[in-house]
């Protein structure tokens, strides 16, 4: 495992673009993160209190929890309470040098604070402004709050983990819709990037979690439902069967894909059943062979339980057929190819000491985005740099301070 210290990012395709960020949690700031990997300019503006997931522990440190620190590496944090004038005045004077502000503030609220898209445009008319939401605000459930275990139910994520399994509904143990709609985020802002580019204007845009993670969904199942009257179930019946989960050897897991019409051949031929390729009609197309998937999965499984993890891996990586053995999460953060590429490295983080850090996991051959990573800020860190930035004196920051409309960052220890 390498290690590195972490600097301020550098270079990257978006350097120069610069995005204040009022989102929290993990949504919006995964999405910012993501473009701040890329050479952005984050500003992580938060309330005096900080953003909500800095508190989830355990940490060395206040406010420096592992989730906060692996969703907002690359950013600076500025501090502005939103609810006092002078902040609000603030936050308008760095709108005028924005080219991005993206919030999950819900509309209501956000009208009320006076800092809607109709008075940003009318500052910067360049402005691009990204609203992650939990519902579009075309339909009726527009305003309602949104959390990532409601939306993944409310887009029957639950529904299709009980059918696969056979047991009670439960929610992936992930923050699937989060994070899902933080990729759809970072694609829309950038597009409305490309557009401005194009047209020199800004506009508002609206990334709603419910239909973001519907089309997900559907995509995948709305199977025979697709058409007017349905030509079948709804349901992509392949992916729900009890049978589609790694596969127990006589001394572990692995995980093996048998899909294609080459695959199963191959697969048939290391289980001397060759003939079946061509006597047996469940193996005769795709379209039949997922008829009857529940049954080859399970006959895969049975094969797989007469040959360690290792002989089957083996063979299977002679005949081309895609498997990996099954990763705990304490196996995962020393698996030897994220090493190899840096995936997972040592940094020494300034306040945090010794800590795993994940790398950005593209790259570009002509804009590579830096390695050296800014680490995750703590609040108020730069509040002061970019007040000064944008052109505030520094009896002006001052007064700032004391009237609470911003701070500084707590003194590091002195151990």
């Amino acid at each position: 495992m390498s290690t590195d210290k972490v600097q301020g990012p550098s270079g990257g395709p978006l350097k120069g673009l610069r995005i204040l960020d009022l989102t929290t949690v993990l949504m919006g700031p995964y999405a910012t993160q993501l473009m701040g990997d890329l050479g952005a300019d984050v500003i992580k503006i938060e309330p005096p209190e900080g953003d909500t997931v800095r508190g989830i522990g355990p940490m060395h440190n206040p406010g420096m929890g592992p989730i906060f620190l692996h969703v907002n590496r690359n950013k600076r944090s500025l501090v502005l309470d939103l609810k006092k004038s002078q902040a609000i005045e603030a936050f308008l004077t760095l709108v005028a040098r924005a080219d991005v502000v993206i919030c999950n503030i819900r509309p209501l609220p956000l009208k009320r604070l006076g800092i809607d898209y109709e008075r940003l445009r009318s500052i910067n008319p360049r402005i691009i402004f990204a609203s992650l939401v939990g519902y579009s605000e075309a339909g009726p459930y527009a305003g309602k709050p949104a959390y990532d275990d409601l939306i993944q139910g409310a887009a029957a994520v639950p529904s299709l983990m009980s059918l696969s399994s056979g047991g009670e509904p439960r929610y992936v143990p992930l923050t699937l819709a989060d994070r899902t709609v933080g990729l759809m985020a970072c694609n829309t802002v950038l597009a409305a990037v490309i557009a401005r580019s194009q047209t020199g204007e800004g506009q508002a845009l609206e990334i709603p979690m419910f239909e973001t993670m519907v089309q997900n969904v559907l995509s995948d199942h709305l199977a025979g439902d697709t058409f007017e009257p349905a030509l079948g179930p709804i349901g992509y019946s392949r992916l729900m069967v009890h049978e589609r989960r790694p596969y127990q050897t006589l001394d572990g897991y692995l995980c093996v894909l048998v899909y294609t019409d080459r695959q199963w051949a191959s697969f048939l031929k290391l289980i001397d059943k060759a003939h079946w390729m061509s006597d047996d009609p469940r193996f005769g197309s795709i379209g039949v062979r997922t008829q009857h998937i529940n049954d080859l999965y399970r006959m895969v499984a049975q094969e797989l339980a007469c040959k360690t993890t290792a002989q089957w891996q083996t063979l299977l990586d002679a005949a081309d057929i895609p498997c990996l053995p099954l990763h705990s999460l304490e196996s995962l953060v020393s698996d030897p190819h994220l090493l190899a590429t840096g995936m997972i490295r040592s940094i020494e983080h300034p306040s945090e000491g010794m800590m795993r850090q994940l790398g950005v996991p593209v790259t570009l051959s002509a804009t590579p985005p830096d390695q050296a990573l800014r680490p995750a800020p703590r609040l108020g860190e730069h509040s002061e740099e970019i007040l000064q930035e944008a052109g505030f004196s520094g009896a002006r920051i001052q007064a700032l301070i004391a009237s609470g409309a911003t701070r500084r960052a707590d003194p590091l220890n002195a151990d």
